[in-house]
């Protein structure tokens, strides 16, 4: 699959479509292809803020992202928008609803707006938003929203890969807090309500107060202290102190060095999952092991044998203790 690199660095969203696709193709020479035209770009990577947008269903993500992207097209941003979606490739996913409802962010020249499926490939939701990530900043997006639906495994994922993570929320006064992971909280450069207009002003006041006192508990490891905003992503309200807290955050941690060296730790970490995913895929076609795999399952059932050692038998076909 033949792809025009210039165009693509310039900015043609169709050379950036086409890579994309080239990227989640599951035909090995095309992986193959992938990784090569992904080495070739790297050196025009890296110059985007990478933003991970969650919060649960009916919290206005895309009513929010949509705000937020028009607000950075109009300070001459270059925005692109990832839906992680693990469903898409059976149902169709929630990107054909994110698309009806940003119509106006959709149809800007400087946008781009691209759904992220996990299907079953190698890497899982992290494998295709990431390289994807790469392949739009090397066509010069200056802030990559990656956007993910609920609260869950694809959640970490997300926050393994961005510069900043961002939890929405809702003007509940702190009820929500109840039904969130711990572990979520803990991952948030923000928590932002949403919806805080109309009769819902005070309470938003009152949920702000509630978080930021649940965060004080929360320990931290990094220069960066989690901030509480509140906005109405449909209002257009406080939109603008959003970015300026995230345009601080990049400032910073480019200053000190800690943007950097998160981005290398996500790399190594990327990596690490990778050869443990790329070593159970070797493992499972092996024939032998297809063969023993059964017999040894139904022996650790019964307690015939430990789960040690019947792991150690399966590793040892593929790596004879002789070889």
């Amino acid at each position: 699959m033949a792809i025009d690199i210039q165009a693509l660095q310039a900015g043609n969203s169709r050379a950036l479509a086409k890579a994309i696709t080239l990227v989640e193709s599951k035909r090995v020479e095309h992986r193959s292809e992938a990784q090569l035209l992904l080495e070739q770009l790297l050196p025009h990577t890296g110059n985007s803020i990478r933003i991970g947008i969650t919060g649960i269903p009916g919290v206005g993500k895309s009513t929010f992202i949509e705000a937020f992207g028009l607000y950075l097209l109009s300070q001459g941003k270059r925005v692109a928008v990832l839906a992680v979606d693990p469903s898409s490739p059976i149902a169709g996913g929630s990107i054909l609803g994110d698309k009806t409802r940003m119509e106006l962010l959709s149809r800007s020249k400087d946008a781009f707006i691209r759904p992220s499926p996990s299907e079953g490939s190698l890497g899982g939701v992290a494998q295709k938003t990431r390289e994807t990530m790469l392949l739009c900043e090397a066509a010069g997006y200056d802030v990559i929203l990656v956007e993910t639906v609920g609260v869950g495994q694809s959640e970490y994922e997300v926050a393994s890969m961005v510069d900043f993570f961002m939890v929405l929320m809702l003007p509940n006064a702190g009820d929500e807090l109840q039904g969130i992971k711990k572990g979520i909280i803990e991952l948030a450069d923000a928590l932002v309500i949403n919806k805080a207009d109309g009769e819902s002003i005070n309470l938003a006041q009152q949920t702000r107060r509630h978080y930021e006192n649940a965060l004080h508990l929360l320990r931290q490891n990094s220069f960066w202290t989690p901030q509480v905003m509140s906005c109405s992503a449909l209002k257009n309200e406080n939109i603008e102190a959003i970015w300026g807290m995230i345009s601080g955050f990049k400032i910073d941690a480019t200053k000190n060095g800690s943007l950097q060296e998160k981005r290398s730790r996500q790399a190594r970490e990327w990596m690490n999952k990778l050869l443990h995913e790329m070593l159970d895929m070797k493992l499972k076609q092996n024939p032998e092991v297809k063969v023993l795999l059964p017999e040894l399952n139904q022996k650790v059932t019964m307690g015939e044998t430990t789960p040690y050692l019947a792991a150690t038998r399966l590793i040892n076909l593929l790596f004879k203790p002789d070889a």
